[in-house]
Order: structure tokens, then C-alpha cells, then sequence
């Protein structure tokens, strides 16, 4: 076990350096902390997602540190220098191109390798997209699901959408205007007509949250073509929906021998006494009857 301790007194004998996730704003540029702007002014170098962006930012708080580049394509190769530096004693500032940086970027991999090493990963929290579009939802906000964005094809999109399906939590993600209107209609095919709202521009000028359900976000969209990225908030299933899928569940071997109904349980671990208790309880009988059921044969 590694147990870190962000902040230590001045007589540590610590000699590596830190590593800072410093949140960025999402479009506001008054959305800054006063403790990101101090320690993007104090690590000795910044590493961001896009140096492009990053400079402009860097130029509007008169912060001159030193800037490198890493991201999705260069981590590889950026990742372990950057960690070699860090065991230098150089301290690092990690930000993305807008909020939180190591969600849904490749900082998440320079983070873990950081604190597989058992160097400090402070955070330096912000704006973050996600947790914005929730909290102006109008959705349940005690349970959510952050699940990133969703993929592009469809047969993954449609793996991916079975897997959070029956989730009861609220479910974020992330979609670009270009494929907004396309995803809609899937998650409306698989998961039927849910509470969404759907979240753009957020902190910026244009900041607009559609609320409504699915169908009504993809008849705004005909009629509103999709500009800037999208945060979607789609209610998780309950009610009716939930009470459907759990009774469907529970009767899923009615069609089956009780034979056949141990075999589809034996398939899945390869004990033969587990798949005989498990049919037992589905069918409320005692495991010595199906054993007997299931050794006639």
C-alpha cells in the first residue's frame, strides 16, 4: 500500500517531484481558481493535451512556465519522460484542453503511472464539464453514471448501450455535433423514450440545455442543426421499465427442461453441483429433486 500525503511540512525529506491535475476552464475564462493560476505560475513545466490552446490560456493569466506537449498520440513516448523528470524532483502540471484533465483523455495514463511509483498526484479541481450538465438536468442527481463518449459504429454502440441499459442510475456522456443526431435515434431504438437533457456550450455564450425526452432532442435537432460538443443526461430505467426487465429476467428458463436449465448453468462455470442449486432456487424446488431429475436421464 502507497499512502500519499498531498500536503507536507517543509522539513519532508520528499525529492521527487508533484504532479498537478489542474483544472481548466470549459469556456468561461473567469471559471480559473486563484490556485490553478498559482501553481501553473510555480511547477516547473506544463503539459498539455493541446499547446495551441494551452498557450492562449497561459497568455490571458500572464503564466510563463515551461509547456510540452502530450496527448493521445505522443503518450508513449511523453509519458515515461515526463515520469523520469518527475522522480528528478520536477514538479508537473498536467492540464487538458478544457475542465478536468485524466477524464476521458490520456492524463488518466500518466496519473496511474505516476502513482504506481508512488509519486504525489495532487488535484487541482475546476470546471468539469459533466457534473455541470447534471446539476442543471433537472434529473436524480444522488446516483449518476459518467460513462464517456459513445462509440461510433454501431454494433459497438449498441454492445455499449446494453451494457448501461439497465443502470438505475442517472447516465452522463459525452457526443461531438456530428454525431449527435445519429446517436439519439439508436438510444431511443434500444432504450425507449427516457428523460434526456441535453446539454451544449456550457459556461460559454451560447449555453443551452434542452430538456424534454429523447424524441423531442431528436425532433430540436431537425430543426436546430447541432453546434458545439454535447454532455447528455439521460435518466436511468426505473418504474414500469425496471419492474418489466426484472420479471423478464426471473423467467427466462420457463421454456427449458429442468435438464436443459442445468446445462445453461453448467456452461457458464463447469460445475455440475453450483447448476443444480442455481436451477433449484429458479424453480423454488428442493436441489435434491432436480439432482434426481437431471441423474435419471
Amino acid at each position: 500500500m502507497i499512502v500519499q500525503r498531498s500536503f507536507q511540512p517543509a522539513e519532508s525529506n520528499q525529492t521527487s517531484g508533484t504532479l498537478y491535475l489542474v483544472a481548466t476552464p470549459i469556456g468561461n475564462l473567469e471559471d480559473m481558481t486563484f490556485r490553478a493560476v498559482r501553481i501553473l505560475k510555480e511547477v516547473d513545466l506544463i503539459a498539455a493535451e493541446d499547446t495551441r490552446q494551452t498557450r492562449k490560456l497561459l497568455a490571458h493569466f500572464e503564466i510563463s512556465a515551461r509547456l510540452v506537449s502530450y496527448h493521445e498520440h505522443n503518450k508513449e513516448a511523453s509519458g515515461p519522460e515526463l515520469i523520469r523528470l518527475l522522480e528528478a524532483g520536477q514538479s508537473i502540471a498536467l492540464v487538458s484542453d478544457a475542465g478536468m484533465p485524466a477524464i476521458s483523455d490520456p492524463g488518466a495514463d500518466l496519473a496511474a503511472a505516476a502513482a504506481e511509483r508512488g509519486l504525489s498526484v495532487v488535484p487541482v479541481p475546476g470546471a468539469n464539464a459533466a457534473l455541470s450538465a447534471l446539476i442543471v438536468s433537472g434529473l436524480p442527481t444522488e446516483r449518476f453514471l459518467f460513462a464517456g463518449f459513445p462509440p461510433r459504429d454501431r454494433k459497438p454502440l449498441l454492445a455499449w448501450l446494453g451494457r448501461l441499459q439497465r443502470h438505475e442510475e442517472t447516465i452522463i456522456c459525452y457526443e461531438s455535433p456530428h454525431r449527435i443526431a445519429k446517436t439519439l435515434p439508436v438510444i431511443l431504438e434500444q432504450w425507449g423514450d427516457r428523460r434526456i437533457a441535453m446539454v451544449r456550450e456550457l459556461t460559454k455564450r451560447h449555453e443551452e440545455i434542452a430538456r424534454g425526452t429523447i424524441s423531442e432532442c431528436i425532433a430540436w435537432l431537425e430543426e436546430h442543426p447541432p453546434i458545439g460538443e454535447y454532455c447528455l443526461v439521460i435518466a436511468g430505467m426505473g418504474g414500469e421499465e425496471l419492474a418489466a426487465t426484472k420479471l423478464e429476467d426471473a423467467s427466462w428458463w420457463t421454456s427449458l427442461s429442468v435438464e436443459e436449465h442445468v446445462a445453461h448453468y453448467e456452461a457458464e462455470n463447469g460445475d455440475r453441483k453450483d447448476a443444480i442449486r442455481r436451477a433449484a432456487v429458479d424453480r423454488g424446488l428442493q436441489k435434491r429433486d432436480v439432482y434426481n431429475e437431471v441423474m435419471k436421464k
